[in-house]
């Protein structure tokens, strides 16, 4: 089986690893990030209807009673009109700023805000460190990721592991996420007011976590959180988001079609690992 790209540079870290302590990468770290875990099955709760009470006829009370209790007849009197409510979002207003961020992915997993809700399996809310200096933002769950509800577990999610233990990180140290956190169907693009629905999660996410460098994996991010076209143009050039440096690059779904584009990919990535006073030894 023909070596990857980046299992040559890991390798290559393992190899100076050995000779200096502080370029050093876990062999255990990388394996566990391959494994994949099942999620728990999700099981709907269904309404449990309750028979009709029957009404009982009792004919055995005395005739002086049933005479006393016998009905009057009443006007029938018409049911008044009632108006007519019209249907609300279930989306109640949120103000994201005074979410914490247990709390903001307890309501991302309660979200309605859109239609990409009816069909998902799990939301991918994002997972890594809380703390970390680095943040890698690709477009949307896949078929893997909403099974599992986890971002980047699928074929994409590996070559995504391997480019961040290259960059001699580990997934426990940053912290991924998605423009939207609901699987568009067929692994589609997010359409825009998708997009626009569930961009203040990944806002106030970016804000909790504070990174230092965000990266955009793919046109998708750089179209909604820097509003351009262009990742051909775009990547490997340095753009700001909310005074954070940003460094856009090729998805990894798109380098397992073309894999002559991770050269490429990985130039940008070393821009990034200088930024950390991270080097790839050759």
């Amino acid at each position: 089986m023909a070596k990857d790209f980046f299992d040559e540079i890991i390798e290559c870290l393992n190899a100076e690893g050995a000779k200096h302590k502080t370029v050093s990468l876990s062999e255990a770290t990388a394996r566990e990030f391959f494994m994949d875990k099942q999620a728990s099955p999700f099981v709907p709760k269904t309404e449990v209807l309750q028979p009709a009470q029957q009404r009982q006829v009792q004919n055995n009370r005395p005739a002086q009673q049933r005479q006393k209790t016998q009905p009057v007849e009443q006007p029938v009197s018409k049911p008044i009109p009632q108006p007519q409510v019209q249907e609300q979002n279930q989306a109640q207003p949120v103000d994201f700023s005074k979410l914490d961020l247990q709390t903001l992915e307890q309501t991302a997993l309660q979200c309605t805000r859109c239609p990409l809700c009816k069909k998902r399996n799990n939301v991918v809310f994002g997972e890594g460190n809380p703390n970390a200096d680095l943040m890698f933002i690709g477009e949307g769950p896949g078929y893997d990721e909403d099974k599992q509800g986890r971002p980047f577990v699928g074929k994409a999610g590996m070559l995504l592991t391997k480019m961040i233990n290259a960059m001699q990180f580990s997934r426990e140290e940053v912290y991924i996420a998605n423009i939207v956190k609901c699987r568009p169907p067929g692994n589609r693009n997010p359409l825009p007011e998708e997009a626009e629905c569930c961009l203040p999660y990944l806002r106030r996410q970016i804000e909790l976590i504070q990174p230092k460098i965000l990266v955009l994996l793919g046109a998708v991010p750089l179209k909604f959180l820097l509003n351009k076209t262009g990742i051909m143009r775009s990547r490997g050039h340095w753009e700001k988001f909310q005074g954070l440096k940003v460094m856009p690059t090729f998805h990894p779904a798109y380098l397992l079609r073309n894999p002559a584009a991770k050269r490429e990919t990985w130039q940008d990535l070393q821009q990034v690992m200088t930024i950390f006073g991270k080097a790839h030894k050759k």
